[in-house]
């Protein structure tokens, strides 16, 4: 499996492309703040013909170049529906003061054609096979996209802003649930294989093993030790 990614924008997000190998179709997974000119780039790198865009959730630095790529490649964004709304309403979903401040500086809406993730649906998209988890705490529609283990490869999880290397994402914006990020945390990543690599919406990468040992938050979802009650990462 070919994945190139690079953080865009202000928060950093990472944007990823996804693909059996570089030459082939591939999917786009979270288009955030300034990314449309990073995708073109790897598009034309890599020779890549996208088919679909993958929305992790619904924040707009997730979010913000999804019309735009999506215009320019003619293809579908894919979304909770949970989360659909915050495509076009950024402010109702991070809260009126940080939602006003973006509101003056991006261009917010939906693509011509947005289509709607179901929980354990699997994608069979771009020559590549994606099982979609619903795992809501960080926003209601959060979910993640793993594929299955093949020769030689292991299992990739784009976690969003669910795990991140040494923490998870926060629960202090509307929609935010610490409870609800625990039990998705607990249902979604630890029944995964330890050599799971882990790419998520901020920060390096990572494996299901390293998180399991050293993340204070998935040991608490798992009951071995406490953590803090207030994870501070993704917007």
């Amino acid at each position: 499996m070919f994945v190139a990614g690079f953080p865009a924008g202000a928060w950093g997000t990472n944007c990823y492309l996804v693909a059996p190998a570089a030459g082939e179709e591939c999917v786009i997974v979270d288009p955030g703040h300034e990314a449309a000119s990073g995708v073109e780039e790897l598009i034309r790198e890599h020779r890549l013909k996208p088919v679909a865009v993958l929305l992790t959730h619904g924040h707009i630095d997730h979010v913000a170049s999804v019309v735009p790529v999506c215009g320019a490649t003619g293809v579908p964004a894919w979304i909770h529906p949970e989360d659909r709304y915050m495509m076009a309403d950024p402010e109702k979903a991070l809260g009126r003061s940080l939602g006003q401040q973006l509101m003056g500086s991006l261009t917010v809406g939906e693509p011509d054609d947005v289509r709607e993730l179901t929980d354990g649906a699997v994608l069979e998209l771009a020559g590549l096979q994606l099982t979609v988890d619903h795992a809501p705490g960080h926003t209601k529609g959060s979910v993640t996209f793993r594929t299955p283990a093949a020769a030689d490869i292991p299992p990739v999880l784009f976690s969003g802003d669910l795990l991140f290397a040494g923490s998870i994402g926060r629960t202090d914006l509307p929609g935010g649930d610490s409870g609800a990020i625990m039990r998705s945390l607990a249902r979604v990543c630890l029944p995964l294989d330890d050599a799971t690599v882990v790419l998520s919406g901020h920060g390096s990468q990572t494996t299901i093993g390293r998180e399991r040992a050293t993340n204070p938050y998935l040991q608490q979802a798992a009951g071995a030790v406490g953590a803090p009650a207030f994870p501070r990462r993704g917007m």
